[in-house]
């Protein structure tokens, strides 16, 4: 059995890497809380929660959503109101091998499981568990880093604003008034996503895909999303959808080369022809999902990452063979576009696309960020 502890701070983390404000002093106040509480009543669970790890109402949507999909085992879908608190129950053996009962049940069997299955590699789930990691896949935050713009906004400090200045002087009649800054705004980056959905990653591929559609959901307009096989195909349009399932059925009905061939180079080159060389790709994060089995020329893959590399803000490259034992990228298509990757990574369960998705936002750790701080 995993007591309550574990099981609220297994959701705590849920919370934070769905982007929620779930810091350490907050989970204390909620366990804190827990404690003149009936743990076994979902609705006083829900709403110690809720009272003690939301630090905005930005975080109030973010929490129904990561309730539901973290004990409920519910489809997550955008809601302005408080999804119904329904908690699956389990039964725990009373000790000494006394009668269990209801005082024996504990609301957090999704929960449990849920923990359970973050480092669990997805090629090696049930389709249920499967289910289960797609569920919490939906609610990551999975938002890119903000740049600065061009464009200016008002500011309690900065550069001086003479026009705003000048202006509120003559609001008061020519006197003296305080002095008015501005300064840059901010934006989010673009994520471009590019999937690979040949033979050898097709254990990977829906949850990769999932990740995919989180992103396009956090980032809006300034998300992109191709499948990369025997030929590119954007999905953009289809992984906007706001439900994880209806996305992927239509993305799955728009890619015409599932559990194909792969040959990365040539769609990489035509990615950067039609679409990066135009804006896409420049000062972008792009992230390449893939094994690197390259069947086409390992040098084009090689030639085609340097000019990605060029147009790019940051190359970052999740292959979910990383995370085996022993392994060593020693593929012709991994060596090729290694040299030109800044943050290499895993996607192969829950936890390493939390990690990914820390890397899309600018908060991971990984070379992009030593040598830009070097």
């Amino acid at each position: 059995m995993r007591d309550v502890t574990e099981t609220m701070v297994g959701f705590a983390r849920t919370l934070r890497a769905a982007g929620g404000s779930a810091d350490p002093e907050r989970v204390q106040a909620m366990l804190a809380a827990l404690d003149h509480l009936d743990v076994l009543d979902p609705s006083e669970v829900y709403w110690a929660g809720r009272l003690t790890l939301c630090a905005d109402p930005d975080d109030l949507a973010r929490y129904d959503r990561c309730f539901a999909a973290y004990f409920s085992g519910a489809t997550v879908r955008p809601s302005r109101r408080p999804p119904p608190v329904v908690v699956r129950r389990m039964t725990v053996a009373e000790p000494d091998g006394a009668a269990g009962g209801d005082d024996g049940e504990l609301n957090a069997a999704t929960a449990s499981a849920a923990e359970v299955l973050r480092d669990r590699d997805v090629a090696r789930l049930t389709a249920a568990e499967r289910a289960e990691v797609a569920r919490l896949i939906a609610v990551l935050d999975a938002g890119a880093e903000r740049r600065r713009s061009r464009r200016f906004a008002p500011a309690p400090s900065g550069r001086l604003d003479p026009a705003r200045t000048v202006r509120e002087t003559l609001r008061r009649g020519g006197e003296t008034s305080l002095l008015r800054h501005r300064a840059h705004r901010t934006r989010p980056r673009r994520v471009v996503l590019i999937v690979d959905v040949s033979g050898s990653m097709s254990p990977y591929a829906d949850a990769l895909l999932r990740f995919a559609h989180a992103a396009a959901r956090s980032g809006g307009r300034d998300a992109e999303v191709f499948s990369a096989g025997t030929r590119l195909t954007r999905l953009t349009r289809e992984l906007r959808h706001r439900d994880a399932d209806a996305a992927m059925a239509a993305a799955s009905a728009a890619i015409p080369d599932w559990s194909g061939g792969t040959r990365l180079g040539e769609e990489l080159k035509e990615f950067l022809d039609r679409f990066g060389q135009r804006g896409l790709a420049r000062g972008a994060v792009v992230v390449i999902a893939s094994d690197g089995w390259e069947r086409g020329d390992a040098s084009l893959l090689g030639a085609q990452m340097a000019r990605l590399r060029r147009l790019a803000y940051r190359v970052i490259w999740a292959n979910p063979h990383k995370a085996r034992p022993g392994y060593e990228p020693l593929t012709a298509g991994m060596a090729a576009a290694l040299p030109h990757v800044d943050d290499f990574t895993s996607g192969h369960s829950l936890a390493a696309l939390e990690g990914l998705a820390r890397l899309v936002a600018g908060t991971g750790k990984g070379r992009a960020h030593a040598r830009r701080a070097g």
